[in-house]
Order: C-alpha cells, then sequence, then structure tokens
C-alpha cells in the first residue's frame, strides 16, 4: 500500500499560559489536498473496477488530477479510509443536485428568460469558457470555412489539428486548393504549439464565431411577409407575389408556402375540421364570405362548396337559405369577410385547434 508520509515536526515546548489546540478529528485525512484526495478517491474506484467518465471535466481539472494520480505512490489503509470517510461525509451534506453547466441552465430556464438574454449568456460563455474547442468542433464544416478564410495559415492549422478527422477532411474538400495547400503544411509547424496558445486561439476563435446573436424576429422572413400577405386584398398579394417572383423567386416560393387564403381551404383543410371552422366565425361574416366567394366562382367557389359540404346538413341548408336572401355582395365586404374567414383559421391553427395540410410547392420544371 502507498504511503502518503507526513512530516511531523518536533512538538515545541508546551506554554502553560497559553490554551491548549483542540484535539485533531480523528476522522479527518491527514492534511492532503483537495486535489490529492480526489486522486485518492478516483485510485480507490479505479481498483474497485469503476468505469468513470472524466471527459466532460474541463481540461484543467484533468491534468490536474492525472498529475496527481501520477505522484501518488502508497496510501496507508488509515489514510484511505479516512478519504473515504470524509467523501462520503461530503456527499450526505449534498442537499440537491443539479446537472452543470451554462446549456443546462438555459434548458431548465427556456420559458423563464428572453432569447436576447440567454444568447447573451452563450456569449459570456465564450468568452470565458475553459475550454472552447468543444464549442469550435461542433461547427459544421461550412460553417469554418470562414474561420480558416479569416484567420492567419497558422491558426487554420491549429484548428485543421483540433478537429475530428472527418470534419477536417471535409472541410479541406470546401478550400480553394491552395489554401488547402498552405494550412496543411503549416500542420507540420505545430509540434511546438504551447496548450495556452492553444487555449488562447480557441477562445479568440469561440467569441467571433460560435456566438450567435439572439434573433431579432419571433419568425423567419418568408413567414412575417406571408403573414402580411395573408391579411392584404387579393390585388395586392399577387401583385407583391409577382414582384418577388421577378427579384428572388426562391424567397417568393417561401412566401406561398406560408400564405394561406380563403381559396387554399380544400387543399389545406381536413374535412373532420371544417365544423371547427364555422364554430368561431359570426354568422353574418360566413354567410358574406360564402356568398361572395360562390359569385366569384373558380377556386373561391369551390372552397365554399367544400365547407357546406362538411358541415351538418342542417347548418348547411339554413347557410344556403340565407346565401339566396343575401344578394349581391360588394367586393370590398366579400374579401374582407373571407380575410376574417382565413384570420380565424389561422388563429385555430396556431392555438392547436386543427392543423394546416402542409402543401410541397411543385417546380416549375415538373
Amino acid at each position: 500500500m502507498m504511503q502518503v508520509t507526513t512530516t511531523q515536526n518536533a512538538s515545541p515546548p508546551s506554554d502553560p499560559s497559553r490554551p491548549s489546540p483542540a484535539a485533531p478529528d480523528p476522522n479527518l485525512a491527514p492534511r492532503l489536498s483537495r486535489r490529492r484526495k480526489a486522486a485518492v478517491i478516483v485510485q480507490m474506484l479505479l481498483a474497485d473496477g469503476q468505469k468513470l467518465s472524466l471527459s466532460s471535466l474541463p481540461e484543467d481539472v484533468q491534468l490536474n488530477l492525472t498529475r496527481e494520480l501520477a505522484d501518488l505512490r502508497i496510501v496507508d489503509r488509515e489514510t484511505m479510509q479516512k478519504v473515504a470517510r470524509e467523501f462520503a461525509r461530503d456527499l450526505e451534506r449534498v442537499g440537491i443536485a443539479v446537472p452543470g453547466g451554462v446549456e443546462a441552465a438555459l434548458k431548465r430556464l427556456a420559458d423563464q428568460i428572453s432569447p436576447t438574454t440567454a444568447a447573451r449568456i452563450r456569449s459570456e460563455l465564450a468568452e470565458s469558457d475553459q475550454d472552447p474547442w468543444s464549442q469550435i468542433v461542433a461547427l459544421s464544416a461550412q460553417d469554418l470555412v470562414p474561420v480558416m478564410e479569416e484567420e492567419s495559415t497558422e491558426v487554420a492549422a491549429v484548428v485543421m489539428s483540433k478537429l475530428p478527422v472527418g470534419k477536417a477532411a471535409a472541410l479541406l474538400g470546401l478550400l480553394p486548393g491552395e489554401m488547402a495547400r498552405r494550412i496543411t503544411y503549416a500542420m507540420s509547424q505545430t509540434s511546438d504549439v504551447r496548450q495556452d496558445a492553444v487555449q488562447r486561439i480557441g477562445a479568440a476563435i469561440a467569441r467571433s464565431h460560435c456566438a450567435k446573436p439572439a434573433p431579432v424576429f419571433e419568425s423567419p422572413p418568408p413567414k412575417r411577409v406571408g403573414a402580411i400577405l395573408n391579411s392584404s386584398v387579393a390585388a395586392t398579394r399577387d401583385h407583391v407575389l409577382e414582384g418577388l417572383s421577378s427579384d428572388d423567386p426562391g424567397f417568393a416560393d417561401e412566401v406561398r408556402k406560408s400564405i394561406f387564403t380563403f381559396a387554399d381551404i380544400p387543399e389545406r383543410i381536413s374535412t373532420p375540421d371544417v365544423p371547427k371552422i364555422t364554430r368561431d366565425i359570426e354568422d353574418a361574416v360566413l354567410v358574406t364570405a360564402l356568398t361572395a366567394a360562390l359569385a366569384a366562382g373558380g377556386d373561391l367557389a369551390q372552397a365554399a362548396e367544400f365547407i357546406l359540404s362538411n358541415i351538418s346538413q342542417r347548418m348547411a341548408d339554413a347557410l344556403r337559405e340565407e346565401i339566396a336572401d343575401k344578394g349581391r355582395i360588394r367586393r370590398a365586404a366579400g374579401e374582407e369577410a373571407m380575410g376574417d374567414v382565413v384570420r380565424a383559421i389561422r388563429a385555430a391553427a396556431d392555438s392547436g385547434e386543427l392543423t394546416l395540410i402542409e402543401v410541397e410547392q411543385e417546380d416549375e420544371d415538373d
């Protein structure tokens, strides 16, 4: 057994005028450092065949623990038992165990703090994290391309050296040939790079490339534009979409996916959900919308018939009578009523009362 020897100095002559020191607690281990005690506990667990997951600890903690284990020689049984008792007593004092780490804390507080606050905390983490390389390695190969382009060749070589082989190969394939050649050659010069320099490089890159700003808007641009066009009159909506298609066809397609109009009802609403629509709309609004849609013909008339065909027969008959009595509807009033129906459907979808059917955009070449 390894003997952690503690040198005892000769006791000075007692001074009767001074109070005697308190007797030491016999259950406490000799005055070993906390690191040495941790090493003793780890060695005991390893000797017992336990599997320890130490890789999640900060790198400096792993280094210190390894050095302490390397310095251990023989620990006498009495010291080992006292360290174990002290460790067990410390565990008993723990009142609650909470998963550590900023990300774990942010996950628990997801509904309690704003996205801006969460982003600021992540930004501060990027600046102070002991091991920023875990954040850098988590970036995709595509996201790492700007790092390689903006940093010096020597720094890029360090980054490439820290990446897993598969990701490094993917990243190398995304770089221009000459840049890839310079970086791979610079990797041959990294043998003597100090650990503290690697940490400083990692911290700087994490600060610049891993801290993502909080989103300013709750939804992406296509959904925001789609929501606006949903509330616009048909002429305005068609004019805007035509202009978007000329300026940015891809963005226009994304906007179209976010638009839901009265004419889309048969394609986007499942049959069992139709009665839910009529419950949330005033009778007068529904009658005006159906009257205007039937008079317009085409897709609008089909949407009106879809609604009338998927509600109770008694209600459908009552609505048809009111439609017949309604007569001619002004175009603006009809569009406003159909817009009210669409907004009611959107509100029901947002609350989870019904689910809109997703329709994929067909390619123009099909």
